[in-house]
């Protein structure tokens, strides 16, 4: 799956010298990662809320090449893939508005649990189907 998030940068995700504070960057690509499940028909009410799995994130890396401003319009264009039968990860590219200029890039790498023996646990269908779409 390949999905493209529109986001305009807010105050809240600036810093006192006007740039996006190098952890927000990881909020404003998970608002894309959660905005990709509900397109492909993932209640993440449900998602969140079970006692079948959990989907923590184990790494979390980033690169700013360009710096985001407060009302910079963005696209999250971001591109999952399994990494094996537990574990994904996410691909973002933070694109200025003409989707050519790379702004900066994210990678996150998650891994399914099962909620009460912390155990790892195989991808359920629904984030393969998500993976595959």
């Amino acid at each position: 799956m390949s999905f493209n998030y529109e986001y305009t940068i807010q105050f809240r995700d600036t810093d006192a010298a006007g740039v996006v504070y190098f952890a927000n960057i990881i909020s404003i690509c998970h608002i894309a990662y959660e905005a990709s499940l509900i397109k492909s028909g993932i209640d993440l009410k449900l998602f969140v809320d079970n006692s079948e799995f959990a989907v923590p994130i184990t790494h979390v890396s980033a690169d700013f090449f360009r710096p985001l401003f407060c009302g910079d319009r963005v696209i999250i264009a971001l591109t999952p893939h399994s990494i094996d039968s537990c574990k994904f990860e996410i691909k973002y590219q933070i694109l200025a508005s003409d989707e050519q200029t790379v702004l900066a890039t994210v990678t996150t790498k998650h891994i399914v649990i099962d909620p009460a023996t912390r155990k790892r646990k195989e991808l359920p269908e629904l984030l393969i189907n998500w993976l595959t779409e």
